[in-house]
């Protein structure tokens, strides 16, 4: 960079700064100069910036207005060029598609704008291109006084009013669809609109409708008889091992040996794929091929068999699915991980027609989070209805935190188990982690089983799993010793065991009842459960886990009857 040009630059930036301490200009209004900076070069322009930025903020504040107008000029130029009419209900399939060239430069335009500048536009988009709101009222008036007549007009009627009640924009995102790269754009589109809403950058009841009409579209092009399944090996293309890497959530890959020995011998990798992204795995499944179902992780991930190994059949019982990744977050409520479970059970059972296990084994995403808020400082000692939180544990095991933390009881000890949980120490010793066990396996089981949302589990992969028709069917003890397994779920780890005969029946009841199907696999029906004769609030944690216990199968009632220690 030329002096003079740095020396523009910096008296740009020296004028921003002085701007924005005006107390009349919001940061909204400070923006535009920011984004727009980088493209300024000339000296007349940076002196008139530097002109009205000495002058007063008055002056400031109306050549920053003119900046957001021109900016909202633009955007609403761009709109009326590429959004076209809807067409009327009589032309509907004769009208002749937009030229592809104003798609190119919608996307083009997009593309070039800052985040916050998207979400203005977004919002102009959906708000002001949507429903024609006067038309559908007009035909539901219509719709209403022609009640009395013949059949077919009601029905007429009844069409135009389901067509009127397309968003004007739904024909422009399906022109962009039909030329290359649209596809992608769109799922990349409605990533920031699902980025925009969930932050609450905008609370735009529109751009609720436009996710809505966009997921809509997405899921009949993802469909999955428009998918191809895809099984990943080393011999794949090297960018596809790649993104398969990148892409991997749940258990990251360390190296080129790991993802070898992922995609080797008694491993399994699936990919759904699309024609419109091609070398984009969209929902990715790991699948370890074993004798029985696997109580921990590090003997899936940290196998040290040699990648050149000769798979023998008859040791390979059971599929264990222990990752499995939605690579799109545009995709997201788009049913695929469903699908890709269901097709490489066929084709495992295609290449092992003797195999008859299937059963995931997955992490538990926030149990620890959820116990430290059970035992958080915002909680009193004593509960309500004279419920206290340390009843969650008993007196032992109370009594064991207290004098390996060298606390008191009370406070003080539930201060040191949070802080014993939010490190991991605990387990490192023997002695502490022998105490909670018992404790953890127990509240573990509740917070899968007994803490809902809406009437359905709480917790993110239980939901998934449940939804797929699984049983919930084992806790494993010390199944993921990784830092991230003992920050997320204190080291548990779960199986939900997919039996096919029962997976139909188990999804209706989950989604239409609400009901969790647990497994009974344990010896011993008897419930191991603590008696917290205390806890007698129907609110309180405690509480119910007490009530919901009673009517957990034994594996989940006990926590550790029916489970394996590693």
């Amino acid at each position: 960079m030329s002096v003079a040009a740095h020396t523009q630059v910096t008296g740009l930036f020296l004028c921003r700064s002085r701007l924005s301490k005006c107390a009349m200009i919001s940061l909204y209004l400070v923006r535009p100069l920011r984004s727009c900076s980088s493209v300024w070069r000339h000296r007349a322009l940076s002196e008139l910036v530097c002109k009205f930025a000495v002058g007063n903020c008055q002056t400031s504040r109306l050549w920053f207005s003119t900046i957001s107008h021109g900016l909202v000029r633009n955007m609403d130029e761009i709109l009326r060029k590429t959004v076209a009419p809807l067409p009327s209900y009589e032309t509907r399939d004769k009208f002749p598609p937009p030229p592809e060239s104003h798609s190119v430069e919608f996307m083009n335009f997009y593309r070039s704008l800052e985040p916050e500048q998207r979400v203005e536009f977004l919002e102009r988009l959906s708000e002001e291109y949507g429903v024609d709101h006067k038309s559908v009222s007009e035909l539901a008036a219509k719709l209403l006084e022609t009640q009395l007549r013949d059949v077919a007009t009601i029905l007429q009627v009844e069409d135009r009013l389901r067509y009127s009640l397309t968003p004007r924009y739904r024909q422009l995102l399906s022109h962009i669809s039909r030329i290359g790269g649209g596809v992608k754009f769109l799922v990349d589109f409605r990533a920031d609109v699902i980025q925009i809403t969930s932050s609450k950058a905008s609370d735009s009841p529109h751009l609720r409708d436009l996710n809505g009409a966009l997921k809509g579209l997405l899921s009949e092009w993802f469909s999955v008889g428009l998918l191809k399944l895809e099984r990943i090996t080393w011999q794949s293309p090297c960018a596809l091992l790649q993104k398969i890497s990148q892409y991997e959530a749940v258990h990251p890959v360390r190296n080129w040996m790991d993802i070898q020995r992922r995609v080797g011998p008694y491993r399994r990798c699936y990919a759904f794929t699309h024609a419109s992204m091609p070398g984009e795995p969209l929902v990715v499944l790991h699948v370890a091929l074993t004798e029985e179902i696997s109580n921990n992780i590090q003997s899936i991930v940290r196998d040290l068999a040699t990648v050149d190994a000769e798979e023998d059949a008859s040791k390979i019982h059971a599929a264990i699915f222990y990752s499995i990744s939605s690579t799109q977050p545009g995709l997201q409520g788009v049913e695929l991980g469903n699908y890709l479970i269901k097709r490489v059970v066929r084709e495992l059972q295609s290449e092992f027609p003797h195999m008859s296990q299937f059963s995931s084994l997955s992490p538990i995403p926030g149990f620890t989070s959820w116990l430290q808020g059970t035992l958080g400082p915002s909680r009193k000692v004593e509960g309500r209805g004279g419920a206290g939180v340390t009843e969650l544990l008993s007196e032992c095991e109370w009594r064991e935190v207290e004098e390996v933390a060298g606390v008191g009881p009370g406070p003080p000890a539930m201060e040191a188990l949070r802080r014993l949980l939010a490190t991991g120490d605990w387990s490192r010793s023997e002695r502490l982690t022998r105490a909670l066990e018992p404790a953890l396996m127990r509240l573990c089981a509740w917070y899968l089983y007994g803490e809902k949302r809406r009437g359905y589990a709480i917790n993110p992969v239980a939901n998934f799993h449940l939804q797929n028709g699984a049983t919930m069917w084992r806790l494993n003890w010390q199944a993921d010793a990784s830092p991230r397994g003992l920050a997320n779920s204190c080291g548990i780890m779960v199986n939900y065991r997919y039996f096919l005969s029962e997976t139909a029946a188990n999804s209706a009841t989950y989604l239409q009842n609400k009901t969790v199907s647990a497994s009974d696999q344990a010896a011993s029906s008897q419930s191991k459960t603590r008696d917290f004769n205390c806890c007698q609030s129907p609110t309180h944690p405690v509480y119910r886990m007490k009530q919901t216990m009673h009517h957990i199968p034994s594996t989940f009632a006990s926590s550790f009857a029916g489970c394996q220690r590693r």
